[in-house]
């Protein structure tokens, strides 16, 4: 296939990971060893700066500043949960993409953003604009389809895991055989994040925390959850519970859900600690009910990430741009583990179409016939993935971060109102 010549354009989307900025370092570090690759913009906040033709040119960062990004949380570039509404959208990033001399387009996300990039990478195919697209995984939720795993995911595990551990010491010292104490966790309608504070417990210790994990995999039954609670505080001080923000009951209704929906439709799940607390509370008298709800601490912990998903991070990252020269479009980058009993890992490619709006659920054989624990395959599948520790640099006692310049591209087109 022919070369081609021209510009990069890197994007972030959708929630932040611990590592997510690391497949952007990776990006860049290929990108700068390949001659066809003239310039290397980053996109303000998504498929928004793209709209608003808000770039930044990537290649004037410095070193230091590149490699900082592997241990930097949140979205260097800015995320957004935006939706490409109408054909007028699309039009303008094509618009914006001819305008600069786009040629090779990164999209870092998940499911609702390869989606995007699909459709972006379809709409130049049928202008006859030569544009390569390549999307690059990201979210804790572990959720996309044909990758073995998500960057992000080992990371928000390893932290929820030692989370478990360090309440756990808190929860001795203070139960009595009378204290549950919960901790709610993201993942949406998949209970991957949930299930691995199960690498909390000690090899043959299995009545260490957690006592109970409750999936959106498993049906929310009120009266087993209740037995299964008495059952432990027979035996313990204390019942740890990890639940699922996207816990579900018989009829399929999120136990806790605020009514309200994002740009892409996914109810505003969070509550469901607090909604098992008060049926706890109500049910049990006597029993002592703390609620813990790390929010964005799990997905934004980087001195807890770990090693292995960072480096996988910025392997997607490197893969996605070698891809794109030797001619790959429409694809997303896929981790694929190998079949060794050793932990390996490498790069492979799939249809973006494959990707966009699949949800790939927690396997229900990995969950044991109780409901609230997990069986050896989810630990051999889980325990790589959150192997080795990252080294941050330190000032003043506190970890220093990257900060970009964020040198602005000049803007040429008339500027874009959304939602007209």
């Amino acid at each position: 296939m022919a070369e081609l010549v021209g510009n990069v354009l890197v994007g972030q989307s959708g929630g932040p990971t611990s590592v997510i900025n690391a497949s952007v370092a990776g990006i860049i570090a290929e990108a700068l060893n390949h001659e066809c690759i003239e310039e290397i913009y980053g996109s303000l906040n998504g498929v928004l700066g793209i709209l608003h033709e808000d770039l930044v040119d990537l290649a004037a960062e410095s070193q230091q500043q590149i490699r900082a990004l592997k241990h930097t949380p949140g979205a260097a570039l800015g995320t957004c949960r935006y939706k490409l509404k109408k054909q007028a959208d699309f039009e303008r990033v094509l618009e914006v993409f001819k305008t600069h001399n786009i040629r090779y387009f990164f999209y870092i996300g998940g499911n609702d953003s390869q989606d995007t990039a699909d459709k972006i990478s379809k709409l130049a195919a049928e202008q006859g604009y030569e544009l390569r697209v390549i999307g690059v995984p990201k979210t804790i939720d572990n959720d996309l389809a044909v990758t073995d795993h998500c960057p992000g995911y080992g990371s928000v595990i390893k932290y929820l895991a030692t989370t478990v551990r360090e309440v756990a010491c808190d929860s001795e010292a203070m139960g009595q055989g009378d204290l549950v104490s919960i901790i709610e966790v993201m993942g949406r309608s998949a209970g991957w994040i949930a299930a691995g504070a199960a690498l909390a417990k000690r090899r043959d210790h299995p009545h260490d925390p957690p006592h109970l994990i409750l999936l959106p995999e498993v049906s929310f039954n009120q009266e087993k959850v209740l037995e299964d609670i008495r059952r432990v505080l027979k035996r313990e001080r204390f019942c740890s519970i990890v639940v699922a923000e996207g816990l579900v009951d018989a009829d399929g209704n999120y136990v806790a859900a605020d009514g309200k929906t994002d740009a892409f439709g996914h109810a505003q799940l969070g509550g469901a600690g607090d909604a098992l607390a008060e049926i706890i509370e109500t049910n049990l008298p006597g029993v002592k009910v703390r609620v813990a709800k790390p929010g964005l601490m799990q997905r934004a912990a980087a001195h807890a990430a770990s090693k292995t998903d960072v480096d996988e991070a910025y392997l997607a990252g490197q893969a996605a741009v070698q891809a794109a020269v030797r001619g790959e479009t429409d694809k997303m980058v896929t981790l694929l583990r190998g079949d060794a009993d050793q932990y390996t890992c490498e790069t492979g490619l799939a249809p973006l179409s494959e990707i966009a709006n699949g949800v790939k659920k927690l396997p229900r054989e990995w969950i044991n016939e109780d409901g609230v624990s997990m069986n050896f395959q989810f630990l051999r599948y889980a325990q790589p993935l959150i192997q080795g520790e990252t080294t941050l640099p330190h000032e003043n006692g506190l970890p220093v971060y990257a900060r970009l310049d964020k040198v602005r591209v000049e803007k040429t087109l008339p500027a874009y109102g959304i939602g007209e």
